[in-house]
């Protein structure tokens, strides 16, 4: 791929020479595996009829990286850590690992950590990631003991560069500290991300539902979260609601 195809705002690092290694998406048999997806659409009941129904897949999620890891994302994991070691931290009890995919940087972040570490980050003269573009929320049923995740994508407009943050709660204790303290602007997405995930995020001022009712039972955007709805007569036919048309893994 020649430097006239690498322009700015194609997702691409340009200081970052793309090769077969490192183009985006191959990610090969790296990483971990957290499930294996049976069947395009996750039917297990007859309901498949896609053609699928055999596909058998490893759903994995990125491994960390090794450096160097191209371009200024060096520079940047080099000044957060320095950052945090004069702060009397160290970055290995902070960063659990830094994963580059995709072209994108992620930096795993311990929870008891993140407010420390995104304060950093805003901070840092050399770093200035002013600006918190919201959180969003994933749920992995089958990645034990970090089924939830808050994912937070910071800009710096002093230096044009964006980073991910990326925070794992489980399940059974489903607690990430605010950072509506760093970044006053999260505060609804979190809101939203508590309300659709269930994902309690302490030191929140107001941390009440935003979409749902405040009396509804459960977290829509979960993926144990039943798919719900009501039946549909059309034309005559009667059509089931959809989570008794078929079941999904």
């Amino acid at each position: 791929m020649s430097d006239a195809n690498n322009t700015p705002g194609d997702g691409v690092n340009p200081e970052k020479e793309l090769s077969a290694e490192n183009l985006p998406g191959q990610r090969g048999q790296g990483g971990e595996e957290i499930r294996v997806q049976r069947g395009m659409f996750g039917a297990n009941n007859g309901g498949d009829t896609s053609g699928y129904g055999g596909l058998v897949r490893s759903v994995r999620l990125p491994g960390p990286a090794a450096r160097p890891y191209g371009g200024w994302f060096d520079e940047v994991a080099d000044e957060l850590e320095g950052a945090l070691e004069e702060q009397d931290l160290l970055p290995e009890n902070a960063i659990e690992r830094t994963v580059v995919d995709r072209d994108e940087i992620t930096f795993h972040i311990e929870r008891e950590h993140l407010v420390r570490v995104a304060k950093t980050l805003r901070d840092d003269p050399a770093l200035r990631f002013e600006l918190c573009t919201g959180v969003s929320g994933v749920h992995y049923p089958n990645d034990k003991g970090r089924e939830l995740h808050a994912v937070y994508h910071l800009r710096s407009i002093t230096h044009n560069r964006v980073i991910r943050l990326e925070v794992s709660a489980p399940d059974g204790d489903p607690h990430i500290p605010s950072l509506f303290s760093v970044y006053p602007t999260n505060d609804w997405h979190e809101r939203e991300t508590y309300d659709f995930f269930g994902i309690v995020f302490d030191g929140h001022p107001a941390l009440t539902r935003i979409m749902m009712p405040d009396d509804w039972q459960g977290h829509p955007q979960r993926k144990d979260y039943p798919l719900g709805g009501i039946p549909v007569e059309y034309k005559g036919a009667q059509i089931p609601a959809p989570d008794q048309r078929r079941s999904y893994s």
